[in-house]
Parts: structure tokens; sequence; C-alpha cells
């Protein structure tokens, strides 16, 4: 199991650090991004799961009418599946990769190649991924549905 391990005294320092690029992602990478995909694998057995999140969040501060801009808690983050989250606690957190696929300057862009991404890897009909929706709208189909479908054989003649 590969430990990405970065110099403890560096403020910027966490635990298992996404990748992008191969090279530990810090808040100082952050610039002008509001958010990214990733891909977060399960190294013993190989199952992804593929989504999206900020790297910022508005809270309401006591005391305070506006609302304030706070890093939110990407670091630390494993998804929002439940089984994923379930494996993370179950095993060592040291045996998930989690990997920045891309940036995005604006949160409509994020959403956009989140649920672009999940459709191209056909996220809801294979095994080796974790994802059991894409975008609350679509969802994975139970097996005797999906075995059930015909495709007309003239699809890939009419290329539309």
């Amino acid at each position: 199991m590969t430990r990405t391990i970065i110099n403890p005294n560096d403020e910027d320092y966490y635990s298992n650090s996404w990748l992008f690029n191969g090279k530990p992602f810090l808040s100082k990478h952050i610039k002008d991004y509001v958010g990214f995909v990733y891909l977060i694998v399960e190294i013993d057995t190989q199952k992804k799961y593929l989504g999206r999140k900020y790297f910022y969040q508005l809270r309401k501060v006591k005391g305070k009418t506006k609302r304030q801009r706070t890093e939110s808690n990407w670091k630390k983050y494993y998804g929002s599946s439940k089984e994923v989250l379930e494996q993370v606690a179950k095993k060592d957190f040291y045996n998930f990769k989690r990997i920045i696929l891309s940036l995005h300057t604006t949160k409509g862009d994020v959403n956009y190649e989140e649920v672009k991404q999940q459709f191209q890897r056909n996220v809801l009909e294979r095994d080796d991924y974790y994802n059991d929706n894409i975008n609350g709208k679509w969802y994975k189909k139970p097996e005797h549905i999906s075995e059930r479908r015909v495709y007309s054989r003239l699809d890939k003649i009419l290329e539309i």
C-alpha cells in the first residue's frame, strides 16, 4: 500500500492527500478554483467512486448577518456514498487513493464535468463503481431490467 507522505511541519499537511497529476494537492494550490471532480479508488478491490467537491462553503456566522466563505472539509472528504464511507470506517483510510481528475473555476462547470464523467465511465452499469445514482436523477437499474434491453443494429450506422 503506497502512502502519500508530506512534511508534517507543512501548514497544509493532511493525511492521505488528494493527488493531482500524481502529486499531493494542498490549500495553496486552490487559487481561483472553486471545486474538483474526483475518483476514489479502493486499493485492495480496485472499486471506484466518482464525485465532485467544492473547496469553499458559505456559513452563517453567529452574530453576523452576512454569510462567510470558509474552506470546506475537502481534505478529509471521502465522498457522499454510504457504502464508501462504511468501507473507509471498516478499513484503514490509507486503503483508498484519492485522485483529483479535474479542477474548475465555476460550480456549474464542476457539476457538468461530474455528470459527464459519470455517464462516460458508465458508473451505473459497472460493478467496479460504488456510484448508485447520477445527480439524484438517474439510478442503477436492477439487473433483470438491464439484461432485457434490446438495441437496434442500425444505431452504429446512423451515428447522429
